[in-house]
Formats: structure tokens, sequence, C-alpha cells
């Protein structure tokens, strides 16, 4: 019978990107997408190279970097076996759901302090916080762990009142949600916003990809019930480490064609 070849699954080579980079991208999509799932064999490089007619040395190199990402790992004689696992995931709703989804979070994960201090307050976070310019914040740099593999890079800034209510120790065994929660402040809303931006030599040190891979950026606020925030905090993630869901209802009467987040 005769293989199926969807143009998903062909590569160019008209394209001027390497053939075994597009290679490469192939693979990583079917793992990511779970066709290939932990712990499965992929197809030995002989098959890859009938599949995709292209030499061994391509198909050694796509490999190659794949294990490099921590995607597969290849052993002799045994084949190449995938070793991703599903990313954490979070689901974004009201703020009840965002801090049961940190402690979570929390966990399944480990977490590496690399900073925690008091320091004058920078201009984004005297923006953010609505401080004076004279202001002292704590700021905390903290990469989360899962699996021994990172996957957030994490900056955060509190109002020095704020920070001073816990401990270095602390930090690293409880969210900072949960801290600002447990002096007594009560959180009502969080502004958030998601983008996408490319890894710096920093980032991409911390969360070890390359310079230029894409990571998923999130910025967040978190408002206490005066209406004054509490919290500015940054997010750096791996996406093949973590995924963000939303929880959608259909509007109704004339709106019907459209979304809301609101249930």
């Amino acid at each position: 019978m005769e293989k199926t070849v969807t143009l998903k699954d062909t590569i160019d080579n008209n394209l001027p990107t390497p053939l075994y980079h597009q290679l490469y991208v192939l693979i990583r999509e079917k793992i990511f997408s779970g066709v290939y799932a932990n712990a499965a064999l992929i197809p030995t490089e002989k098959e890859l190279e009938s599949m995709f007619d292209v030499s061994r040395i391509t198909v050694k190199r796509a490999l190659d970097e794949l294990a490099k990402e921590g995607l597969v790992a290849r052993q002799r004689g045994r084949g190449t076996t995938v070793t991703f696992n599903n990313p954490v995931s979070h689901s974004s709703g009201n703020m009840d759901g965002l801090i049961e989804d940190m402690q979570a979070i929390a966990k399944e994960t480990t977490v590496s302090i690399l900073q925690f201090d008091y320091i004058k307050a920078p201009p984004q976070a005297i923006d953010a916080l609505k401080l004076s310019p004279s202001a002292i914040v704590q700021k905390a740099i903290r990469v989360r762990y899962k699996d021994a593999a990172p996957f957030s890079y994490v900056i955060t800034y509190l109002p020095e009142e704020i920070g001073k209510t816990f401990k270095y120790e602390e930090l690293e065994a409880h969210p900072i949600l949960a801290l600002i929660e447990r002096s007594g402040i009560a959180i009502a809303r969080a502004r958030q916003t998601i983008t996408a931006t490319l890894a710096d030599s920093k980032t991409a040190t911390t969360l070890k990809v390359n310079i230029g891979s894409p990571l998923i950026k999130v910025t967040r606020i978190v408002y206490d019930t005066n209406d004054k925030p509490v919290e500015f905090i940054t997010i750096f993630y791996r996406p093949d480490h973590y995924q963000l869901n939303l929880d959608l209802s259909r509007m109704k009467g004339e709106r019907a064609n459209f979304w809301s987040t609101r249930t």
C-alpha cells in the first residue's frame, strides 16, 4: 500500500532552509503534537531517509538537533526514543483559579532563586505598581524546573512593605501569590499580557535554548480589593514545556458568533 504523504510531511529542496532543519522541524512538531509520544521510538534513520528522500547525514543532523534539545535520546542498537513530556498546563481564568494553578505548578516543579534583593524601583516597576520615584521594591528572579529541565524564567517586583512579610527560604517553597495572601492582602484581579518574544543571552542560557528561540512572555500586574497593584511579574516560558489554556463561552443574542472568557 502506498504511503499517503501530506504537504506537512514533506521537505522542499527549493527552500533556502537547510534540509536537516526542515526535517528537524517536522519531527519536533510530531513530538509536540503527540504523534510521537513520550517513550515511543521514532522511525529509524533508514526509514527517515526513505520517507523524505534525504541522505543519512541529513537525518543524523536532524536527530542530533532533537537530542541536543532533550526531545529524544539516541542509543546505538536501540534507536531514537522520545523523551519529551507533556508541558505544564495553566488554565487562565479567575484569580481563585490562578492561585490554584500556581500552587499546583509549585507542587510539580522545583525552583532556583537567582536573585533576591531590595533595590530602588526601576521605571517599569514604578509605573506598574504606581510607586514614587524613590520607592524600594523587592526584586526576585527565579527559575522553575520540571523533571530537571528549566521551563520558566521569572522576574517579580513587590512593594517593599509586602516583600518584607516573607523570607528568602519561603520563596523557595511557596508561590509568591500565596505569600502575598498570607500577609493579609486580598487579591481581587490581575491584568495580564501574553505575547511572543525571542530568547536573549540571559534567558537562552538559563532556559537552555538557543539565542533567538521563541519564548512565551507573560506580564502580569496583580491588584488587591482596593484596586491597588501589589505585584508586577514577568515570566518567560519555554513553549515546548508550558502551555496556556483558556475556557471560552459562546455569547448569546446578536453576538452569538463570538466567544467570551466570562462564564
